[in-house]
């Protein structure tokens, strides 16, 4: 399927609705709208949608959450009918070339093993299995790979 270009913005109050519906259809334990909500006000997320350029419908959206220098990627969704279209990957890369900015340590993750899709993605991002959470998942129980990607900094080579 062709690479479709997205508008990348970050998340409002505006989005909770349609955000929460998305959560619904991906998750078997979804955010609730007050969840996602609570976001707006933390200091440490940055959470990204991806609107369709010439409607501003919402396609997808990703959540960061920055605890010092460490990043960690929250939930990634897209709806069903928009998968496979280069929208979670515009997403990852705004989150990758931001932890590469502003030097954070590492960026990491939790996907389900079963995942393929998501685990092809993550990894042509730079992202290696470090870990297993078991039974991190329930309906159904599945363990969670812990993907990270480091970053490495030319001052640290010196």
């Amino acid at each position: 399927m062709e690479r479709m270009k997205v508008n990348i913005v970050p998340m409002n109050a505006d989005h909770l609705d349609e955000l929460e519906k998305l959560e619904r259809i991906c998750f078997s334990r979804p955010w609730s709208r007050k969840m996602l909500a609570e976001e707006l006000e933390n200091q440490c997320a940055a959470f990204l949608v991806a609107e369709e350029p010439v409607t501003g419908r919402v396609i997808g959206y990703a959540g960061l959450l920055v605890v010092a220098d460490e990043g960690y990627i929250t939930n990634v969704a897209v709806f069903p009918e928009y998968r496979r279209r280069g929208i979670a990957a515009q997403i990852i890369d705004v989150f990758c070339k931001f932890g590469q900015g502003n030097h954070l340590a590492f960026l990491t993750l939790e996907v389900r093993p079963t995942n393929t899709a998501a685990i092809e993605l993550y990894r042509s991002f730079g992202f290696e299995e470090v870990g297993r959470r078991k039974n991190y998942y329930d309906l159904p129980k599945e363990d969670a790979l812990i993907l990270t990607r480091n970053f490495v900094y030319e001052e640290e080579l010196k």
